[in-house]
Parts: C-alpha cells; sequence; structure tokens
C-alpha cells in the first residue's frame, strides 16, 4: 500500500481519528472512526492494530507502523 494522501496512510487514518477521547482501546478507535463516516480500509486497518489501550494519536502510529 501507499504512505501517501488518501489510501491507509498515517494522515488519512487520523483524519478519520477526529474526535477520540483518549485513552481508548482499540474499540473506541473504531466507534470514532465509524463517526467520522470511515471507508472500509480504515476500519480494516484499524482492526490489525494491537487490542490494548492507546494514550494518545502517537501511540496509534506507532501500531500503525507495525502493522503497515
Amino acid at each position: 500500500m501507499t504512505r501517501g494522501v488518501g489510501g491507509r496512510s498515517p494522515a488519512h487514518l487520523q483524519t478519520y481519528l477526529e474526535g477520540v477521547s483518549y485513552p481508548t482501546d482499540k474499540t473506541g478507535l473504531r466507534d470514532a472512526a465509524e463517526r467520522n463516516d470511515a471507508p472500509d480500509e480504515i476500519l480494516d486497518l484499524i482492526e490489525e492494530l494491537d487490542d490494548r489501550q492507546y494514550g494518545g494519536p502517537q501511540d496509534v502510529m506507532k501500531a500503525y507502523g507495525k502493522v503497515e
């Protein structure tokens, strides 16, 4: 996958996580993405993340780096 604009890029992921109340878990990330009308590729990406608590966007990006 490309890491540019759109698709499964880090910036694209963060766009759909707007409004997340940290700390949160993977379910909280998915709920926020769904509220923000995320496409299936972003929802699928969230499902690939580690099932743990995320303290902030930086934690999500670290987990993203492990799956992309």
